[in-house]
């Protein structure tokens, strides 16, 4: 205890020393406290402060918010301090651990839902497989499922989505706990027995040691080759046997005394026969407690073999009264660890055994009931355990570290499993059923692909195996499996309960596979082939099972195949449109969802379209018409509110515009390979987006037009014509005009929203005052040629009978305004030529301006006529598209050709202008006056 005060006291003292050095150096500038910022610290009590709390504030500015230290202490004082790693599973003990003692050495008790927990429990009607779904898919996935809201399956079904099959229930407490472990135990000492009697040598690890020795001796003194083929089928046996153990989870000394036990019941035997109490009969007579290493470990095994004997004998209904007493007796003293482990003696043990023995002896000689070759009495009265421990024996051909692959000896160890079913009562047909079935667990579990076509493969073998007769047939009825359906209790052979499990699970898949073939999309072929295999339910209200093969032009089947689209397509929109609405932050959520839907859209279009086509053509279009109109009730609203161009329109309207156009576009392409083979020809209601925006763009692009004026006019106010550059002589005013044009023209169409003749005839008509506007300035700047000649001179006239004689008289020139006199000053030769090319540059500019225009429109306005053309009769609409062409024509030769012909006849009067200034402006004073006026 002092230990422990000292180590307080001196935390405590290098917490307060660290505080006094933050507070000393300047690093802690404040501390605030509820009533506000304090300079005392008197009344601060330091040992209730979280110091990596003060050092974060230190890192942050220096300011301390007391009870926020405080309240950082107490939590870290709850609970231990963890250390930042990425796994999160290291932290400090609060106790300290040497007073804990050491680590337990015993095994931690098995975990009771593993993969193979969930397989063989599914078969038990009393099992809960909840726990095992949620240890297989965490072990499966781990990985942050974005947000999805589960479905409402068609029938309830365990979590982990396996219906069980509903084999009777085990009576005693057997397979109820550790169900993997013990189950394996059993299967792999009834394995080893088949062997045995199989006349396969089974040998223990001391028993193979000697044997090497043996045969090493006996190679020095002959090498025969019988004796080396004995060598390798023995030699492979035993690597199998070892696969075996190990898949299983048998330890090696578990192995080793099991191994010898069985060898010697067997060499005492003298018959072939056997079952499952003689297995438990002679292993209790060989092992005993000292045989373990652990009290523990041989408890579980006693009480397994006790369980086996109570399930097979003493449950038995063909034992009488006596012989259940007897057994019963005999069980309980063998379950008493105090009297069969400590008081009994080895004759005691012996003669209990044989009272046992004597009882399974009778029961093993009652003949089968069907007559099958070397059929038993516990085929039938055992099913209920013989199935599970062959399912058990199967699952052990699956990699136990991958657990999604089959093990490279899985063929050899399947050909040793069958040596099993003379006891378990397995026929081929059975074992494809079976096999088909532990196949699809394990796809369920780790999601492999190939596992799935493994099954498909086994189940279509059940399908196409014949019975050698009908005793097979009947044999294979009275496996009875019971399960609720429609209220009430219906009972299936082995096979139809398989057949049913897999068809309510392929069922309970297929209603969202958005969702479970999302990461996967190639499983979901094959999930339709294994539902096409199995069949599926009907949706009628009949309490009757009945599974459905899917097949192409069948009524039934495209009922339900588009139940399945529109079931998924709601999941899928539920899904998103929930996730939308919690995480729609800096946009839109009509524009986040559109984008969704579409998404959505292209993976039932490019994923899953492409399989169900070939059983329901017209899934594409349910699918499209669904999910068209679910936007649409969620657009109205907002476009009844849309007036102008807001920052939320320009998000949502052509999102909008385009998962309608991207649908429509589906929804033909089905009809138009459905053809006329289904009357399913349901139009979709568009969107009203380019209602709702022909009048708000209108305004948008008429409002453009003072924006547009205004600037070219201050840039034409600017201008001093001065070249650009030695490369480019045009003036600089018109490359802004120009530049404020194409940005006008590059927003209007990069709204992406539905656009008609008159908006186009509105953006011609801007660009077409705009530039008008600025030919205008730049006419007006000239100034007539008139005013650059001089005064008419007076005429010469000739008469024959006078001549008079006229005074020449000096050349006159009209004064000038001092206006003109101030443009003409302006207006000089290279400046001209500056015009010149400006005027040059408009008529290259407006061919390129009216290229891109043309461009924009092809990809915009066709569009409209396309989307609806579906609609209209074909005649219709390629006369309402011819007319609207030589519209669009002619709108562009009424504007914008229009400005070239201003510009030509511009560039013609500057032309002449520069001659008419050169000759009687610049070299008025150059040239003889007597020149001029002749």
């Amino acid at each position: 205890m002092e230990h422990h005060l000292s180590l307080l006291q001196r935390y405590r003292r290098d917490r307060r020393q660290l505080i006094e050095f933050l507070v000393s150096s300047g690093l802690i500038i404040e501390f605030r406290t509820p009533s506000g910022s304090t300079a005392s610290l008197s009344n601060i009590d330091f040992d209730t402060l979280s110091a990596d709390y003060l050092l974060q504030c230190v890192k942050s500015g220096g300011v301390v918010d007391v009870s926020e230290a405080s309240n950082k202490y107490f939590d870290e004082s709850v609970y231990p301090v963890s250390i930042p790693s990425q796994f999160g599973d290291s932290y400090f003990l609060i106790s300290d651990p040497a007073s804990a003692g050491s680590p337990p050495r015993r095994l931690p008790p098995p975990i009771k839902v593993k993969r193979t927990t969930n397989n063989a429990s599914s078969s038990s009607s009393k099992q809960d497989p909840a726990n095992a779904e949620n240890v297989g898919s965490s072990r499966r996935d781990c990985r942050v499922n974005y947000k999805s809201t589960p479905t409402t399956p068609v029938r309830p079904v365990g979590t982990s989505g396996i219906p069980p099959l509903g084999l009777p229930s085990l009576r005693t407490g057997f397979l109820k706990d550790c169900l993997t472990i013990i189950c394996g135990k059993s299967a792999y000492e009834l394995l080893l027995a088949s062997m045995l009697f199989s006349g396969i040598e089974v040998y223990s690890v001391e028993d193979r040691k000697k044997e090497k020795s043996s045969k090493f001796l006996s190679g020095l003194k002959s090498r025969r080759d019988k004796l080396h083929l004995q060598s390798q089928s023995s030699e492979r046996h035993s690597k199998l046997i070892d696969t075996v153990r190990v898949q299983m989870q048998i330890s090696e000394a578990m192995d080793a005394c099991i191994r010898r036990n069985l060898v010697h019941w067997a060499a005492r035997r003298t018959s072939g026969q056997f079952d499952l109490p003689q297995i438990s009969l002679g292993l209790l007579i060989g092992i005993f407690k000292s045989d373990f290493h652990n009290e523990k470990s041989y408890m579980q095994w006693k009480s397994r073999q006790t369980n086996i004997l109570e399930e097979l004998l003493y449950f038995s209904a063909n034992v009488s009264t006596t012989e259940h007493l007897t057994i019963g007796s005999c069980l309980e003293k063998i379950r008493t660890t105090k009297e069969w482990d400590v008081k009994m003696s080895a004759s005691e043990r012996v003669e209990v055994l044989s009272s046992i023995r004597q009882v399974a002896l009778k029961i093993s000689s009652l003949p089968g009931q069907f007559g099958i070759q070397s059929e038993t009495y516990y085929w039938t009265a055992s099913y209920h355990l013989n199935i599970r421990l062959y399912e058990k024996l199967l699952f052990g051909m699956f990699d136990i570290l991958e657990e999604c692959q089959l093990i490279e000896e899985a063929d050899a160890i399947q050909e040793l499993i069958k040596l099993t079913w003379s006891t378990l009562g397995i026929t081929q047909k059975m074992h494809y059923a079976i096999y088909g079935w532990v196949l699809f667990q394990q796809f369920v579990e780790t999601a492999e692909g190939m596992l799935l076509e493994y099954a498909v493969r086994e189940l279509q073998k059940v399908q196409s195996s014949e019975e050698d007769d009908g005793k097979e047939g009947q044999y294979m009825d009275s496996l009875i499996c019971s399960r609720q359906y429609g209220g009430r209790e219906v009972k299936l052979n082995m096979v139809q309960a398989i057949f049913l499990s897999i068809s309510i699970l392929c069922d309970s898949k297929l209603q969202d596979y958005h969702q479970h073939f999302n990461q996967k999309p190639s499983n979901f072929k094959r999930m339709m082939t294994l539902a096409s295999t199995v069949g599926v339910l009907t949706s009628g209200d009949s309490t009757e099972i009945k599974l459905i093969k899917l097949s192409t032009l069948n009524d039934n089947t495209a009922r339900k195949i588009k139940r399945y689209v529109r079931r998924s397509t709601e999941a899928a929109y539920r899904r998103v449109a929930n996730t939308i609405d919690l995480e729609s932050k800096g946009t839109h959520p009509l524009a986040l969802l559109a984008n969704e839907l579409r998404l959505i859209a292209e993976r039932e279009f490019n994923v899953f379209w492409p399989v169900l086509r070939h059983w329901c053509s017209e899934s594409l279009m349910v699918s499209a018409m669904l999910l068209h109109q679910f936007y649409g009730e969620r657009l109205k609203p907002f476009l009844k509110e849309v007036s102008c161009l807001s920052e939320d329109a320009r998000l949502v309207l052509p999102v909008a515009d385009m998962l309608d156009h991207y649908l429509t576009q589906l929804h033909t392409s089905a009809f138009q390979e459905n053809g006329s083979h289904h009357p399913f020809n349901q139009n979709l209601d568009h969107y009203q987006i380019g209602e709702v925006c022909r009048p708000i763009i209108l305004d948008w692009v008429i409002a453009q037009h003072s924006h547009i004026l205004e600037w070219t006019g201050r840039a034409f106010d600017l201008e001093d014509w001065e070249p650009l550059s030695s490369q480019q002589r045009q003036a600089a005013s018109i490359i802004e005009v120009f530049r404020i044009i194409e940005e006008t023209v590059d927003q209007l169409f990069g709204l992406k929203l539905p656009l008609d003749i008159t908006h186009l005839q509105a953006l011609l008509s801007v660009i077409f005052h705009s530039l008008d506007s600025y030919l205008q300035r730049l006419l007006n700047q000239l100034v007539e040629k008139s005013h650059l000649y001089p005064s008419t001179p007076p005429l010469t006239r000739y008469e024959e009978t006078v001549i008079p004689i006229v005074k020449k008289k000096l050349l006159e020139f009209s004064l000038l305004d001092d206006s003109v006199s101030l443009k003409l000053n302006e207006l000089t030769t290279p400046k001209l030529c500056i015009r010149l090319n400006t005027l040059q540059y408009i008529q290259i500019q407006i061919s390129v301006l009216e290229d891109g225009i043309k461009r924009f429109w092809a990809l915009v306005g066709p569009t409209n006529v396309q989307a609806h053309a579906k609609e209209e009769p074909q005649e219709t609409s390629e006369r309402d598209f011819l007319t609207c062409s030589e519209a669009l024509d002619e709108l562009f030769v009424t504007t914008l050709n229009c400005i070239k012909d201003i510009a030509s006849d511009s560039i013609s009067k500057i032309c002449d202008f520069i001659g008419a200034r050169v000759v009687f402006w610049d070299l008025r004073d150059s040239l003889p006056v007597s020149f001029i006026s002749w």
